[in-house]
């Protein structure tokens, strides 16, 4: 499985948020500029976190981001999927029709067992320990 540029920039916008929440909303100007990202490619992804309901957004000359609960609330899973859309590491387990041999595939199973762990994994990590840099390397 390939994370997209989307995806990744996605999880650095919800912690650079976690890491600046003081109550305050957070211009998307200001996130772009620490992060080093372009102001209009974030627009799109803070707009699919904003749809999935991660953050809040406001309008106007004080409007900004902010999350829409505690970073611990939150699993490195759910916003992969709101940005992402599927963690799927093969087309075929994202629609079944998608491949001829589906039904005599010898392979799916490995497959659907790695989106599972792929799943586990993410669902276990929070906003928050990537926010506090609590994760650590396991080899």
């Amino acid at each position: 499985m390939m994370i997209s540029t989307k995806g990744r920039y996605a999880l650095r916008v919800m912690i650079d948020l976690a890491q600046h929440r003081d109550g305050r909303l957070i211009p998307l100007a200001v996130i772009a500029e620490r992060q080093n990202i372009s102001e209009k490619y974030l627009e799109n992804i803070v707009s699919g976190l904003a749809k999935g309901g991660l953050v809040k957004s406001t309008r106007g000359k004080n409007g900004g981001y902010t999350l829409t609960k505690s970073p611990r609330e939150y699993t490195v899973a759910e916003i992969m999927a709101a940005s992402e859309g599927d963690l799927a590491p093969v087309a075929c387990l994202k629609d079944s029709n998608s491949c001829d041999n589906a039904q005599n595939c010898l392979t799916v199973t490995l497959w659907a067992n790695l989106q599972d762990v792929i799943y586990e994994y993410l669902s276990g990590i929070t906003l928050e320990d990537l926010a506090l840099g609590k994760i650590k390397r396991n080899k």
